[in-house]
């Protein structure tokens, strides 16, 4: 210690500095840049089965593999593009998530045209307004949440893929959909004064 109080984290975090930045910067903030949230689509999908931290390793390489995440660019890739994706070792070369990912910037797209933007439409979910929770210990965290439920029943419905339940609330957390710090945690209170229509 140095003097400086250490500051209160979910624990989940751990002391990995890429992790710390995530959680102290990222995670919970809410998020209405189309973009960024197709991106956190894109990642929360090629998760699965990983650990986070490893995605979170390959981030730069995916946004330079994937054009920063243009949804518009992405729904063109070809089968050539496919190739040369799982040949790039900066990122999970698994066929099935790389089309996941060219089809779910397909259904991207759709969505905004129907709602005027993806923003719109994925906030209906929680009523336009982050769902603030108060858990006091990371055992109390859930999994799935009935919102959760009901977002991957209709992301599926639009042809989306690896949306299931608990990669959609993993995708509500990370965008501040949903307010998930530990109330101890010093982030918590800081997520709770954002306000959700700063878009």
């Amino acid at each position: 210690m140095t003097g400086k109080r250490a500051k209160n984290r979910c624990g989940w975090c751990g002391t990995d500095p890429l992790y710390v930045v995530y959680h102290d910067a990222e995670w919970g903030v809410p998020l209405h840049d189309e973009r960024r949230i197709f991106e956190m689509l894109v990642l929360e999908g090629a998760q699965a089965g990983l650990s986070w931290l490893t995605v979170l390793r390959k981030r730069e390489a995916y946004r330079a593999a994937f054009d920063g995440f243009d949804p518009e660019l992405v729904a063109a890739y070809d089968g050539r593009k496919v190739r040369a994706l799982l040949r790039n070792t900066g990122i999970i070369r698994n066929r099935q998530k790389v089309e996941a990912a060219i089809a779910n910037a397909r259904a991207f797209l759709a969505v905004q045209r129907e709602f005027g933007s993806f923003d719109a439409y994925v906030w209906r979910f929680v009523g336009g307004r982050p769902k603030r929770n108060a858990w006091k210990t990371l055992s109390e965290l859930p999994a799935v949440t009935p919102e959760a439920e009901a977002l991957s029943r209709d992301l599926r419905s639009r042809g989306f893929r690896f949306v299931g339940p608990t990669i959609c609330y993993a995708h509500m957390q990370a965008t501040g959909m949903v307010n998930d710090h530990l109330v101890d945690c010093f982030r918590y209170r800081a997520v709770g004064r954002i306000r959700a229509s700063s878009r």
